[in-house]
């Protein structure tokens, strides 16, 4: 089985991003999954444009892709991608988008294949906090979301894929006077190690 797993490089005021520490610290293979590795620009055009690289290349049984949700103090298990741009923070091009779509001709949303539920019970069963949340808002990260169940649609075979949001590393909460409930990078390592294997299980079963 082979497995993408996403990250993204830093952003605004985060000098680290949890989703790319996360992924270089994971090993190239677990168990019996092949872990295909890559960081993604936090750009409105090349890191949408990398990802559909990475899986036109590597043509994945499963994909996570994952960002930072400072403000959030569990994994976020992202339910829905919406079909909107809405940056009220510049990417790393500086560049802002005020309410344009994805994808003028999309549908509206779609939605995690992911088996959700069995993530959230496997990961809180380990003493990891974990939620499903029904909103990736509209930065970045919603705009891969979206690109990759787009892809997913497409695919004459079933995929599971979706976007899983990280709080912050402990060392980023250290670094401002702001709300910032951090997860450690061992915590991060065995949450990632456990979806890995509810996914093949899921898929097994």
């Amino acid at each position: 089985m082979k497995l993408l797993i996403t990250g993204f490089e830093p952003f605004h005021d985060h000098p680290l991003n949890p989703s790319q520490v996360l992924v270089e610290n994971l090993p190239d293979q677990h168990g019996n999954v092949r872990l295909i590795k890559g960081i993604l620009p936090v750009h409105h055009i090349q890191g949408p444009e990398k990802l559909l690289t990475l899986l036109h290349t590597h043509q994945p049984d499963a994909v996570l892709a994952l960002g930072l949700a400072a403000n959030r103090a569990k994994i976020s298990l992202e339910r829905v991608a919406i079909n909107l741009m809405d940056f009220s923070i510049a990417d790393n091009a500086g560049v802002t988008i005020t309410g344009q779509p994805i994808d003028p001709n999309g549908p509206t949303a779609y939605f995690s294949t992911l088996p959700l539920d069995n993530l959230v019970s496997a990961l809180k069963y380990a003493g990891i906090p974990a939620e499903i949340s029904l909103s990736a808002e509209a930065y970045l990260c919603n705009q891969v979301f979206y690109t990759l169940m787009h892809w997913v649609s497409l695919q004459s075979k079933a995929i599971s894929a979706g976007f899983i949001h990280l709080p912050a590393l402990p060392e980023q909460a250290a670094m401002t006077n702001q709300p910032m409930p951090p997860m450690t990078l061992n915590q991060l390592i065995k949450a990632t190690h456990l979806i890995i294997d509810t996914i093949t299980h899921t898929q097994a079963s």
